[in-house]
């Protein structure tokens, strides 16, 4: 990666077109590295008062903005479907999710708690969360309001001051929701620039950021690994995954086959935690296969799949499926780019797969369902193991002892048993892998954000 010196000052324009249609959603201008190092310096200048600001305080300014976003929702919803093709009611509870997560941190982080150490009886001890510093923060496309909302939630509240880089590929709504919630923060707290690769390099890799946090791919995130080493910013990433859903006998193949579709197709296979994989035991196979080929038929006749992000995304999804089509996978359904405008692609199922296709081996993020059948729960617990990924990991079964065996063995930060999307509120993971590191979300995110320091207080001598 490239140090600040020696990244020449330029500057590109993006042109963003909407999924759904193909028309022109607007252009914007990236930041200069200029303008990438003033919000940098910016940041650091408000840092000092921004953390000596009461955790109250601070709290109270979060939650001001949080209502700023939630009275312009129809708008910022509005804006997320046309730039990312997202429908406007799944984006609309995107930015209802921003909202709430806003207002969650600025409620977690006054009350966020050191520890009192038991020294002498003459003295103090105790441990004390303090702020970072200046934060990079990296989000993606598929998630942006929420995924933006739930970093810049924690490290505003916990008194760091952030440059944020939303993607390249929603610019536009970037933008958007960092002026909106500027306008309650002081000056030098949250400054939003505009870039791809290049920037973002610029930004993750200066000196002078103390935390970095990114949610994207596994690509872009080791990249900013190896940067963040130089520097010694403390990172949390949270990157792409090829998350296994497992099928074990026994189970209502109806429902087992809505679920596969409810992981694979929502979003369109655009979310960090799709179902990537699937393996069925071979009781049920020839039922499941059949009911998901009908379920997966049905979501395409109901138009139930929007648009991939771009045309650049589809063309990667359908490569991989015909590169497995060639490699001998069945296609049952889908796998055709369909004619006019937008960048829509069909739902598919690919059977016949073997672990050496690149839709088994790497995050497709699409709309495509690639099964395995395997003889027992055995083998598929140990396929769906071995992968280089660890986000999260899907188990459908009416057996208790096969339920405890995937939470013991599965190597991912995230199990869910019988509900691909299943979870309550507040749960945090610790991605494996090439997944990433550390709390992405959830009240330690809150710790992420922090760094602690032990303090020792005695009174002097008489």
């Amino acid at each position: 990666m490239r140090t600040s010196e020696t990244i020449a000052t330029t500057t590109e324009t993006l042109h963003i077109t909407n999924p759904s249609d193909g028309s022109h959603v607007g252009s914007m201008t990236t930041s200069s590295d200029e303008e990438i190092r003033e919000a940098i310096q910016e940041a650091r200048d408000a840092f000092a008062a921004w953390r000596s600001t009461p955790a109250a305080q601070r709290g109270q300014a979060l939650r001001a903005a949080a209502h700023a976003l939630a009275e312009r929702e129809a708008e910022v919803a509005e804006l997320h479907h046309r730039e990312t093709g997202r429908d406007v009611e799944s984006a609309l509870g995107g930015v209802r999710a921003a909202v709430d997560t806003l207002l969650q941190y600025s409620e977690l982080a006054p009350v966020h708690r050191g520890r009192s150490l038991l020294g002498a009886g003459t003295a103090l001890d105790a441990m004390r969360p303090e702020p970072r510093g200046v934060a990079a923060i990296v989000t993606p496309w598929n998630d942006p309001i929420a995924v933006s909302a739930g970093l810049l939630g924690a490290a505003l509240a916990m008194g760091n001051t952030v440059v944020h880089k939303p993607s390249e590929r929603c610019p536009h709504l970037g933008a958007l929701l960092g002026a909106i919630l500027s306008e309650h923060l002081p000056s030098g707290a949250l400054a939003t620039v505009t870039g791809g690769a290049r920037e973002g390099e610029l930004l993750v890799g200066s000196p002078e950021v103390d935390v970095v946090a990114h949610v994207g791919s596994t690509h872009a995130g080791e990249r900013i690994a190896r940067s963040v080493a130089l520097t010694g910013a403390h990172l949390v990433r949270e990157n792409g995954g090829n998350d296994a859903l497992i099928v074990d006998a026994g189970v209502p193949v109806q429902w087992a086959a809505e679920q596969a579709a409810i992981g694979a197709f929502t979003n369109s296979g655009q979310i960090c935690t799709s179902v990537e994989r699937v393996f069925v035991h071979q009781e049920i196979a020839d039922a499941f296969l059949e009911a998901l080929v009908a379920e997966t038929e049905r979501w395409n006749r109901e138009g139930r799949v929007g648009p991939l992000v771009d045309d650049r995304m589809r063309d990667s999804v359908h490569e991989q499926v015909q590169a497995a089509v060639d490699r001998g996978a069945r296609l049952r359904v889908g796998g055709v780019v369909p004619d006019g405008a937008g960048s829509r692609y069909p739902a598919s199922v690919l059977t016949d797969c073997t672990p050496d296709m690149m839709v088994m081996r790497e995050e497709t993020f699409g709309p495509v369902a690639p099964v395995m059948v395997v003889a027992d729960f055995a083998e598929a617990l140990e396929r769906a193991s071995a992968d280089e990924y660890g986000l999260s990991g899907s188990v459908l079964t009416s057996h208790m002892g096969h339920a405890h065996e995937a939470i013991d063995r599965l190597r991912v930060g995230t199990v869910k048993i019988n509900n691909v999307f299943g979870g309550a509120p507040g749960g945090a993971a610790q991605p494996r892998g090439r997944s990433g590191a550390g709390f992405g979300y959830g009240p330690e995110l809150l710790d992420e954000m922090s760094t602690v320091k032990v303090v020792h207080l005695e009174p002097v001598p008489e």
